[in-house]
């Protein structure tokens, strides 16, 4: 069975390396990942981590006298893009967080169809952010499903699913790395179920289904009239990005750990730096309860825990944070 990988960010890499060791009965046709994007300070193109793993695959089957395989990077799904796919001659699409919908033209190139890799319990969360959702909701359990690909995004009939308990300590970078080698240990077993003819799987209940949406920069703006336990969580899930922030003294300030602080009393002042507790943090009072914060970051400048970070910034205490001030 040849197989045509699309992904593009490290949580999609441990399912490429697990294909990468399946000798028997499968071959990697090609691998299909998002264009190279300017990073640092020059702005050199750099690949994305699926881009990178598919160069390393390819090093090391060249090493052993095997065969290698294309990585495409196309801008868009157009007709060149699905001629070179054509070439390959595919019998199976494997989609984890690829980021592109692909349409019937794209789908007809692939005899077996497709199948897509989700982080979530469908039919919740379906879109493009259900690690970050499951922590903003303060979720007990989460999950993987791998899903047949249909027209109507995360919708279709189910091959597997797996449940993960969830601690409440999660940020979205821990948890994706445990789905990311939790979906590659899941993923031979539904292969060789497809190789046998075992395509039907479970169709979902879309009365049940929920939906995410796409997480922007500007999401990383605290609202410090919400509670501390949603603050917390929003904290988690968006580490680590976009990170949330907010304004001190007109400059941005990350919030990059914190915790909910059990005492204290409610203060009409959302916002306001109450103080520290020595063994909690610093104290900022939210719309209920208080956040204690134990990491911070000026952007430009270093993360640092707090208690380091007083004695940069002694007029913190009594101060107001908030994005008003930016304005």
């Amino acid at each position: 069975m040849r197989l045509l990988f699309a992904g593009s960010p490290a949580i999609s890499v441990p399912s490429l390396e697990t294909l990468g060791g399946m000798k028997e009965g499968f071959e990697i046709a090609g691998v299909l990942t998002n264009p190279d994007s300017p990073k640092g300070r020059h702005g050199n193109p750099v690949p994305t981590d699926v881009g990178e793993a598919a160069v390393e695959l390819n090093r090391q089957f060249e090493e052993q006298g095997g065969s290698t395989f294309p990585i495409l990077k196309p801008a868009k799904l157009d007709e060149v893009l699905r001629e070179q796919i054509k070439s390959l001659k595919p019998d199976l699409l494997i989609s984890f967080a690829y980021g592109h919908i692909f349409g019937p033209k794209f789908m007809a190139l692939f005899p077996l169809g497709g199948i897509n890799i989700h982080p979530s319990l469908l039919p919740e969360y379906r879109g493009p952010s259900p690690v970050q959702a499951s922590i903003l909701n303060r979720d007990s359990v989460t999950g993987i499903t791998v899903q047949t690909i249909e027209q109507e995004v995360d919708s279709g009939n189910i091959l597997a699913a797996r449940q993960l308990q969830l601690t409440g300590r999660e940020t979205a970078g821990s948890l994706s790395r445990t789905v990311s080698l939790e979906a590659a240990l899941m993923l031979p077993a539904v292969l060789r179920e497809i190789l046998a003819g075992n395509t039907k799987g479970t169709p979902q209940d879309h009365k049940k289904a929920s939906y995410c949406c796409l997480v922007k920069k500007e999401d990383g703006f605290i609202d410090w009239k919400k509670s501390a336990a949603e603050i917390e969580a929003k904290v988690r899930a968006f580490n680590p990005w976009p990170l949330c922030r907010t304004i001190h003294n007109g400059r941005e300030l990350f919030i990059l750990e914190s915790d909910i602080y059990s005492g204290g009393s409610d203060c009409p002042q959302c916002g306001l730096v109450l103080g520290i507790d020595k063994k909690s943090g610093i104290l900022v009072q939210t719309g209920k309860g208080a956040l204690a914060v134990t990491c911070l970051q000026y952007q430009a400048k270093k993360a640092l825990f707090w208690q380091e970070f007083l004695n940069g910034a002694r007029d913190f205490t009594g101060s107001i944070l908030g994005y008003q001030e930016k304005h």
